[in-house]
Formats: C-alpha cells, structure tokens, sequence
C-alpha cells in the first residue's frame, strides 16, 4: 500500500494535504458497490413496503425484518470473522450505515443493534464475553441495545443514578435503578447498562439479558418521528447479573460510554447521507412531474435554487464523512500491528478522531434537516401530506440534532477538543495562533499572479485556518480558562472550523475527481459556490467571535483582518445553482 500523510484529529486546522492523501467515493471497490447493493435491495424488497405496518411499531414486525438482515450477514459488516461477521474495513463500515440510512425507522433500529447494541461488547469485551454474545448479535440470533441516559442523566451521562452492589456471596452485581429513550428496548435480548457500583464516582458498565429477573420493559414511546422504532423506558429492579458480565474494567464506563459516543457520531453522519439522497431523488422527481401556470416546476428558478442547494450541502457532507473514514482506517491497521487486543485498537482509532466525529454529526444532521425541509418545499402541500414519504422523512430527520449528544453539546467538542489535544502538544495549534497574532497588522489574503483553480481554493482555505487561530488566541487571551463559559464564543470558532473541514474536504475531492477524469465543471460549480458561502458565514462567525473578545483599540484591526482573510473571488451563484439543478433534472436523481 502506497504511503499517505494521516493527520491526526483537528490537525487540519494547521496542516494541509494532498488530494492524493485523501479516500473518495469514486474510488469504492466492486466488492464494496456489492455490499451496498444488497443493502439497497433488502430495504426495496423488505423495508420499504412494510414501512406503514413499521410505523404503527409494531416490535414484533421490526424483529422479524431484522433478524432477516442478519441472515443476509448485514449485521455482522463490523464483526470479525471469528466472531462470526465479515470483519469488512471502516470504509465498508460507513458505506453500509450510508446505505442503510434510507430506511427510515429501520435504519435506527439496525444502526443502534450494529452500532451502540454490539460494539461495546466486541471492543471492551473479554474473550468469553465475545463468544457468548457478540458472535449471537453478529448473526440476529440476539438483538441489541445500549441503555445509557436517565431521566436525570441526559449530556451530563456520568449524573446517571442506577446503582449496582456484589451480593454477598460475591457471585453477583445487583442492579437498581431506570434508564430510558433506550432504541430497541421493546425486542432487545441483550442491553449494554451502564451503572455506579457502590459509592464510585463514575460509571461502569454491565451486560445484561432482558430475561433476567427484575428486568421491566415499558410501552413504546410516542414520538414525532422514527415511529417505527421501538424507543422505552426499561426499569432494573433488583436484577442479579453474574459478575462476568461486567463488561471491561470497574470504573471503565465512563470512558466506554463517551468512545462509544464517537464511533455513534461518526456512522450517523454516514447515515444521514443516505436519507439525503433519497429525499432528494424524491425532490427532483416530483418537481419533474408536477406543473404549474403549465410547465414543470423544475424549470422554475426559485425551486432549481433549492435543488441545488440540496446537492451542495449534501456532497461536502459526503467528502468529509469518507476523508475522515479513511484516516480512521489506516489509524486502525496501524494500531493493531502495535496491539494485542485488535478490536481495542479499533475503537481507540476511531475516538482518536473525536472532533472530526463532533463536526460530521452536527453538519450531516443539520444538512438533512435543510434536505428534508426543502424538500416538503417543493412538494408544497403534498409535501404536508401523510401519503407521501418527505413527510415521514421531515419527521424522522429532527431526532439526528438530538441523537449522540445535542448538537448544542457537540459544538462545544469540536472546538474544546481541538485546543485540548493541541495542548496535549499533538499539534501546534497555539504557536501558530501566536505568529499570526503577533504579525496581524500585515496579514493580507496572499492573493499571487498565475495561481491555477486549485491553488486559489487553497489559499482561500489556508485563510480561513489563519482567521480560525487568531480567533482562538484572542479569546483565550482574554477570557483564558474561563472560554469554555462563553459559549457563544465556541460556537463562532465551532462553526468556522465545521465549515473549513467540510469545504476543504469538498475541494480536495474535486481536484483529485479531476485527477482522474478530467476537469468536470458542474463540480467545479459546487465548490464555487460552497466557498462563496464559506466566506460570507466566516466573515459574520468571525467578527461575532471578535467582537466579545476584543479590546476598544485592536477591535478596528482585527475586523479590518477578518474582511481581508474572508475575500475570495465573486461568484455567479445563481448561474452555477441553475448548472447543478440541471445536471440533477436531466438525471432525475442524484448522480454526482
């Protein structure tokens, strides 16, 4: 295998790679189309025409499809082959939870047993643990979930009051307590619980079976969307589970509940592109069927506007989630040529990206909401409908700003993550802020004669990074360790640093596309634009952020710098939307 530069997690903010260094979807291998394929069949033939039975939840309904992917071997994608799965890459991994993310509530349902239902038990697990049940929920034989909040316990996980003891013959840990918003609670056989034995301060984390005595499930949630779910409270009264069943070390949950979290975060924002892409191939062919004043409304530019809109944020979502998935999966080898325990290796790997895992939930769950509600847009009152699936699709999409920490939360991890491992010293984030702020009075946009397309977007990119540090020093600078309270302020570096890693994602993208097929313009078109936009948010995020750090005398410097670090070349947006829109109406789906 050929050697790439792996950055470490929020090192772009001061490093810069090729676009050879980065993993595209144009480069999937027919195995992996394969597996896709499947995926995309099971749901046409066994999802989607049960999906009205689906939403009135019936569990048992859910159950049997399931179980019926886990024949087809969907539900062991993850899972090594000794333990019963197919052991495919991440990259496999991410493709199949964006595959799979068109079907609605069984989407959910899958992704939590595959995901949070599965996982912890294959990476935290001893061996007999993974032998009694990972190779039985690699199958379906068991069905997962992963019981975490708490009435009292919502971001704040480790405030979670369920309590475990060891029965005084030491063979047992006794469970008390009630956890809920628990996916898959109405049909899970096996639940990840996590739980305070005696006075700790923090959690650990417990295996137990449905079956065991003390173990109550409650009804079915009624829920705005993904009401095919089965989402309830499940009550732990008393419960004797053996004391093999704790799952890793005591006092380890904490830390198990936040990896795990990460490697949630990252697969729901592979997961949202697939609901995207299906909203928008509904878009697009309603507006090629329906007319009004007797044309298409495809032909109208307020709805090619929309259209395009949709592409765009939905292709630089979909650059970033497969750049990220290959770094996780070269950081995976690499971590189990120096490990042991491979599958520990494997979710270390994954939490080492834990601010590219934060940016992808907050801007793939935002991205489809923008999708969805466009989309009931174009369908006008149809789109309000029952009948049609925008509706159920504009109802389901809410929960992704919820789901996996709040996006509120995840904001603040992206840019708190990022100054913590750089003063960690895995990059020099602050020595570089300080150049730049030392030098400011001469920062100018680095515009040069004879740059090529790419080297223009690059340095537009460069000067974003540039106006991200300064931001960073000036409000560490002035509000020092009492940042993390002004979360206003972390929010304008979150969005900002959100927005570069997404757009840089999307160029790199589009340059090594061209690498390989020649220069492609409607591409071309989708990177101008996304830029443009790119700037004008930066320009306001920035001078935001500067205006509740600044002093009276640098205020006029350091806005005058933000303009100058914002400025890119003007864009015809609307003529490029019309050249996106229309590549999509020709099509009649999305083909990009």
């Amino acid at each position: 295998m050929e050697s790439r530069k792996l950055l470490k997690s929020g090192e772009f903010l001061v490093s810069s790679i090729d676009a050879a260094d980065i993993f595209i979807p144009e480069e999937f291998s027919e195995e992996q189309k394969m597996i896709a394929q499947t995926c995309s069949d099971f749901l046409e033939t066994e999802v989607m025409p049960k999906m009205n039975d689906l939403e009135k939840c019936d569990r048992e309904l859910m159950k049997t499809i399931l179980k019926k992917s886990g024949e087809l071997g969907m539900l062991g994608i993850s899972i090594p082959e000794e333990y019963g799965g197919f052991g495919q890459d991440f990259i496999t991994q991410m493709l199949v939870a964006e595959t799979t993310g068109a079907g609605a509530s069984f989407s959910v349902a899958f992704m939590a047993h595959c995901g949070i239902g599965t996982l912890p038990v294959l990476y935290y697990g001893n061996e007999d643990q993974r032998q009694r049940y990972v190779t039985r929920l690699a199958t379906g034989e068991l069905l997962g979930a992963y019981c975490l909040t708490e009435p009292g316990a919502g971001s704040d996980a480790n405030a979670g009051k369920t309590s475990a003891k060891l029965s005084d013959d030491g063979k047992n840990y006794i469970i008390n307590g009630q956890k809920m918003w628990i996916t898959n609670a109405g049909f899970a056989d096996t639940l990840v619980v996590f739980a305070k034995i005696d006075n700790d301060r923090v959690l650990s984390a417990f295996i137990i079976e449905t079956g065991y005595p003390g173990v109550v499930i409650g009804p079915d949630e009624h829920k705005m969307g993904i009401k095919g779910s089965s989402t309830a409270q499940i009550y732990f009264n008393e419960v004797k589970v053996p004391v093999e069943n704790l799952l890793g070390k005591r006092g380890e949950g904490f830390r198990i509940a936040l990896n795990i979290l990460h490697m949630g975060r990252i697969k729901l924002g592979a997961n949202v592109l697939g609901a995207a892409k299906k909203t928008i191939n509904d878009s697009v062919r309603y507006a090629n069927e329906r007319k009004q004043f007797g044309v298409l409304i495809s032909s109208f530019g307020a709805i090619k506007h929309k259209l395009a809109e949709q592409v765009i944020r939905l292709y630089a979502s979909e650059s970033a989630v497969y750049r990220v998935s290959r770094d996780i999966n070269e950081l995976m080898n690499k971590y189990k040529s120096e490990c042991g325990d491979k599958e520990r290796a494997s979710i270390d790997a994954i939490s080492h990206y834990a601010v590219e895992a934060a940016i992808l939930k907050v801007a793939g769950s935002e991205m489809l909401d923008l999708v969805v509600d466009e989309a009931v847009q174009i369908y006008g009152g149809m789109g309000y409908s029952a009948e049609m699936d925008v509706e159920r699709t504009y109802r389901d999409s809410r929960i992704n700003r919820i789901f996996e920490g709040t996006n509120e939360i995840n904001r603040l991890l992206v840019s708190d993550t990022a100054m913590k491992r750089a003063m960690k010293g895995d990059f020099d984030l602050f020595g570089e802020a300080e150049k730049l702020f030392i030098n400011i009075d001469n920062l100018n946009d680095g515009r040069t004669a004879g740059e090529t397309y790419h080297q223009e977007k690059k340095r537009y990119l460069d000067n974003f990074k540039k106006l991200i540090l300064i931001c960073i020093h000036g409000s560490m600078k002035q509000f020092a360790k009492g940042l993390m309270h002004e979360q206003e302020v972390m929010n304008n570096i979150a969005n900002m640093m959100m927005e570069t890693y997404l757009s840089e994602s999307l160029a790199l993208r589009v340059e090594k596309l061209e690498a390989r097929r020649g220069e492609v313009s409607v591409f071309r078109d989708i990177l101008d634009v996304n830029i443009w936009e790119t700037a004008c948010l930066f320009r306001k995020e920035a001078t935001d952020a500067i205006c509740s750090f600044a002093s009276p005398e640098s205020l006029s410097s350091l806005a005058r710098t933000a303009e100058e670090l914002t400025r890119v070349g003007f864009v015809n947006s609307k003529d490029a939307r019309r050249r996106i829109a229309d590549k999509l109406i020709e099509d009649n789906s999305y083909k990009f």
